[in-house]
């Protein structure tokens, strides 16, 4: 891993509209992401965590712009001074916003200067600026693997269609050579070269997820996104697969977007994990702060719940009382206070921001757990 940002994502957001009745006035949407930033190193694995419907999978798809985002940016291979000038300009651009929040009166040149630089930035580093020739010549470096192995396959392909395709749509090989290249990943993950003339049904669920790993590789991506890439499987499958993972990664110098609800999987793989609840990330740092230090209410619940192989060890649960509420009727202040043990007023009103603890560790949280 080096300190070369890899992607930086910056105010993601995903609504999807909700179509109303006749009746229906006003226009209502699920905000299954609202307002999360991130950055990947180069070599990484980043991880992210939450329960079901949180937004993991499609702030992974909107990366890829599998998904189109609503608003926010993504930047790839941003360099480190236009990144700088992208934080100073945000930054005076926040400044800017409160000074007239507060009834002082901003220049409009300065507005203006502001929002010129990021345009410049914006129009040359981010995703969402690129047309779609661009963006697909892109996917060459962006890679995903799917959650399910057995609908992420087409059933009417053989396995050296399959794996060959992204070649032969990215014009990299065809033919005879796309065929060596194939059984070349094939072998890479852990299959043998006669596994090429079989259809996806011939296969079992770990197989499977292998030739889906070996088709994300088929480009030599930089980044690629594993959306729960274990779920599907029997345990003793998930291990190999974890394994292989971290393998390719040493070999290939692979970046990975780590999503899963599997916070003993997240702890094997990632170095820096973030978790998000309700759309939003809520508390970030690197693996062994958050394992050790957990500060948001949210993450501590979590924690406790993992499972101990150790039948006489008795850990003190954290209640987490209640369900997740819906996306499209968040609650105002803090998403998390109509389940949290230890909410004040101020978390029924106010949404607290991400607030820097110290040595990479970003807790969005009111009441701040100093243990």
């Amino acid at each position: 891993m080096t300190d070369e940002i890899l992607i930086d994502v910056r105010g993601l957001k995903k609504y999807f509209p909700l179509r109303g009745g006749i009746l229906s006035r006003q226009p209502r949407s699920v905000k299954a992401v609202d307002d999360v930033s991130f950055h990947i190193r180069k070599g990484e694995t980043l991880g992210l965590v939450g329960e079901s419907g949180c937004g993991k999978t499609t702030v992974g798809r909107c990366i890829l712009h599998l998904t189109e985002p609503t608003g926010g940016s993504i930047y790839w291979k941003i360099p480190a001074d236009a990144r700088a000038r992208l934080d100073a300009l945000e930054a005076r651009q926040a400044r800017i916003g409160m000074e007239v929040m507060e009834g002082g009166q901003a220049l409009k040149e300065q507005r203006e200067e502001v929002e010129a630089g990021l345009k410049e930035i914006r129009d040359r580093w981010s995703l969402e600026a690129r047309s779609n020739e661009e963006l697909r010549q892109m996917r060459r470096n962006m890679q995903i693997v799917f959650q399910d192995p057995y609908s992420s396959l087409d059933p009417r392909m053989l396995v050296k269609d399959i794996v060959g395709e992204p070649m032969i749509v990215h014009g990299v090989a065809r033919g005879a050579a796309a065929r060596e290249r194939a059984k070349e990943l094939l072998k890479a993950v852990g299959l043998d070269p006669e596994h090429l003339y079989r259809y996806p049904h011939e296969f079992s669920g770990g197989q499977r997820q292998r030739i889906g790993i070996a088709r994300a590789l088929a480009l030599n991506p930089e980044l690629v996104v594993l959306d729960e890439p274990t779920s599907a499987l029997d345990m003793s499958v998930q291990a190999q697969m974890l394994n292989l993972l971290n393998d390719l990664q040493s070999a290939h110098g692979l970046t990975y977007l780590f999503i899963s609800h599997d916070l003993s999987t997240v702890h094997h793989m990632c170095d820096r994990i973030n978790v998000m609840y309700l759309g939003k990330v809520v508390e970030s740092a690197r693996k062994e702060d958050l394992f050790d230090r957990p500060l948001h209410p949210y993450t501590q619940a979590l924690l406790s719940a993992i499972p101990v192989p150790d039948p006489g060890f008795k850990r003190s649960a954290v209640p987490l009382p209640g369900e997740v509420p819906s996306p499209a009727d968040p609650p105002m202040g803090c998403r998390f206070h109509t389940r949290c043990r230890r909410r004040q007023a101020i978390c029924e009103t106010d949404a607290p921001s991400l607030i820097d603890t110290g040595g990479e560790h970003f807790v969005a949280c009111h009441f701040l757990d100093e243990r």
